[in-house]
């Protein structure tokens, strides 16, 4: 459960790294401001992805970025294109339960240097490490996919 402040304690009395101000002027649309962007997040899916499917497009959005910074200590500097299908399930209460990564790279990876790339991945991967330990990916490797 989140943590709660009273009235009385203010974000701006609080050091943060990122603060992002959200508005919904009416129905379930919601707009984010986040730096100097404008995120829009919709629970019906009309006006913008919902927060489950924004949660899974930002948790691949980290996963690649940090599967090329794993591939580069591992000494693969050259993986080229790279690319997630991400697939999730919802509960009964339309809560994430399980989250899955085709991750399709365009170097010709063996099953080991695969997996170890991966395993740094998800060791480098801001989002990774923020979820709960049953939404962390399921991630198969497809190598030489482009």
């Amino acid at each position: 459960m989140g943590r709660f402040r009273t009235a009385g304690v203010h974000l701006a009395d609080v050091m943060s790294d990122i603060e992002t101000t959200t508005v919904c002027e009416d129905g379930y649309a919601c707009t984010s401001q986040v730096g100097d962007f404008d995120l829009q997040i919709d629970a019906t899916d009309e006006t913008g992805p919902n927060p489950n499917a924004a949660l899974v497009a930002t948790y691949a959005s980290c996963f690649i970025p940090a599967f090329r910074v794993g591939g580069s200590q591992r000494g693969e500097d050259d993986l080229g294109e790279l690319q997630i299908d991400a697939s999730a399930d919802l509960d009964d209460e339309d809560d994430l339960a399980s989250i899955a990564f085709d991750l399709h790279v365009e170097a010709d990876l063996d099953d080991d240097t695969a997996a170890e790339i991966v395993e740094r991945a998800e060791g480098i991967c801001h989002v990774h490490s923020a979820l709960k330990e049953e939404l962390l990916a399921d991630v198969t490797v497809h190598s030489g996919a482009f």
